[in-house]
């Protein structure tokens, strides 16, 4: 017979205080906590790249850009997470009663892992969908020049564009911003 280990669930308030005084990061999905891994070099320049550039572009406007460590609530969904890059338009929308999550993004950006392409690419975009300021997701593959891109038409429609070369230029469609592929997958080694 094998003995059935049963998992513990966390309420909101359970995870927030363990994840304030936590050395690592930790994934909330209703309930559940998920030890973030450790990214690759690959990983961490490709939203280093693509980060830094938005932050340069639009400083002194109206948007906030964040790598990596900024918090995001999805109600809906109850999830906490943590894009690796992600574009506010105008004020921060903190969740209520907190200081450190936000959840009014315009645009996510994820470097697809091995181990969280599948997740990244449905689950986690249907619960980016539940938010209402949500317009447009990339995902760029670290392993091989390929980038998609999903821009809100339309409530419940979105359009997909897909790009593989490394003279191409990724352009949003939610805000003017432009960038050669050259430059979001510069310095990296692919295998």
């Amino acid at each position: 017979m094998i003995a059935q280990v049963e998992k513990k669930h966390y309420t909101c308030e359970e995870y927030l205080e363990l994840e304030v005084n936590s050395l690592e990061r930790h994934e909330y999905i209703d309930g559940e906590i998920i030890l973030m891994t450790g990214g690759t070099p690959n990983h961490s320049q490709i939203a280093v790249n693509l980060g830094g550039t938005l932050n340069y572009v639009f400083r002194r406007q109206p948007y906030r850009v964040s790598v990596a460590d900024q918090r995001l609530w999805i109600p809906k969904k109850r999830i906490y997470t943590y894009p690796d890059v992600m574009v506010v338009q105008g004020d921060l929308q903190m969740q209520e009663g907190r200081r450190d999550t936000i959840t009014n993004p315009l645009v996510i950006a994820e470097v697809l892992s091995k181990s969280t392409k599948s997740y990244d690419k449905d689950d986690k975009f249907a619960a980016y969908r539940t938010i209402p300021t949500f317009q447009e997701y990339i995902l760029i593959d670290q392993y091989t020049v390929h980038v998609e891109q999903y821009f809100k038409t339309d409530d419940k429609r979105w359009t997909f564009t897909e790009y593989d070369d490394l003279n191409e230029t990724l352009r949003l469609n939610s805000m003017d911003f432009e960038i050669p592929l050259a430059d979001i997958y510069d310095k990296i080694e692919f295998e």
